[in-house]
């Protein structure tokens, strides 16, 4: 009779406590079961395999979470996603280099106000003018020559400081005042009148109205001796917004002016160019000081 342990023998494996060798206690001269021992260490050695790989599954699945939240939340700023969290745009979504370049309507600064509307018409030319406002100074440069300021006049009667046929022009075109001055350089002196009227279209309908008779009254007086009074002198006439000039040059000493007294030519241009410039300024001050209000 044979006592044996009673109920199948139970496979000895080193990882779990208690677990009973595969050999018997009492049987020094049995060899342990290798096939056995063979088959548990494969066994557990796929265990482990198979945690390892769940377990770097696991940990890329939580690597992909972390920077998918990391990417919605650097996009998002301060607001709210209105999707999910982890949702990513789509790569019809994503901009490519060679996409087109955004392109915005050109801002513009409002046009200048163009300072010739301000001396058109006496409804916009509001700036203060006399003889000194409009020809300051005592003196006048153009270029190298140097004219000196003599006498000045203004008045509302335009018919009375004008000669010829220039009396009749100004009344029939509604000359409301008329500025006169003198320069002189050595003997050559030339009168320079600016006539106004109430809209550029008086004042050019008056330059060309306008003849070789059409000429303004010579002024002398303060130290400038009668000039043009019976002798032949140059004239000119031109506007430019509700303002037409004149010019009237001659010699001081009486002596006719012929085409070759380029002084005296010379002296009538100046004194017209100058004039013009003085008429624009008027108006460019007149913007500028509208653009700023």
């Amino acid at each position: 009779m044979s006592f044996g342990q009673g109920g199948p023998q139970q496979q000895w494996d080193p990882w779990k406590p208690n677990s009973q060798q595969p050999w018997n206690s009492g049987g020094a001269d049995q060899s342990p079961d290798w096939a056995a021992l063979a088959e548990a260490s494969e066994a557990r050695a796929k265990r482990r395999r198979l945690l390892f790989i769940g377990g770097g599954a696991l940990a890329t699945v939580a690597i992909g979470a972390a920077v998918a939240v990391a990417v919605v939340s650097a996009n998002g700023g301060n607001e709210a996603s209105p999707g999910p969290s982890t949702q990513l745009p789509g790569t019809a979504d994503i901009p490519s280099a060679t996409g087109t370049v955004p392109s915005f309507a050109p801002t513009s600064a409002p046009p200048p106000l163009d300072p010739k509307d301000f001396i058109a018409s006496a409804k916009k030319d509001k700036a203060p003018l006399s003889p000194d406002i409009l020809f300051p100074g005592t003196q006048l440069t153009m270029g190298e020559t140097v004219y000196k300021k003599g006498p000045t006049a203004d008045t509302e009667k335009c018919a009375s400081a004008a000669k010829a046929t220039l009396p009749k022009v100004l009344d029939d075109n509604g000359c409301t005042r008329l500025i006169r001055v003198t320069y002189t350089k050595d003997d050559v002196a030339v009168t320079v009148g600016v006539a106004l009227f109430d809209t550029e279209a008086q004042a050019t309908r008056a330059k060309q109205q306008a003849d070789d008779k059409s000429i303004v009254k010579s002024l002398s007086g303060g130290g400038v001796k009668d000039f043009c009074v019976g002798a032949v002198c140059r004239s000119t006439t031109n506007s430019y917004g509700r303002y037409a000039y004149f010019t009237l040059a001659g010699f001081t000493d009486g002596k006719d002016v012929t085409t070759k007294d380029t002084a005296v030519f010379a002296t009538g241009d100046d004194l017209q160019e100058f004039t013009f410039r003085q008429i624009r300024r008027r108006g460019e001050a007149q913007a500028s000081a509208a653009a700023n209000e």
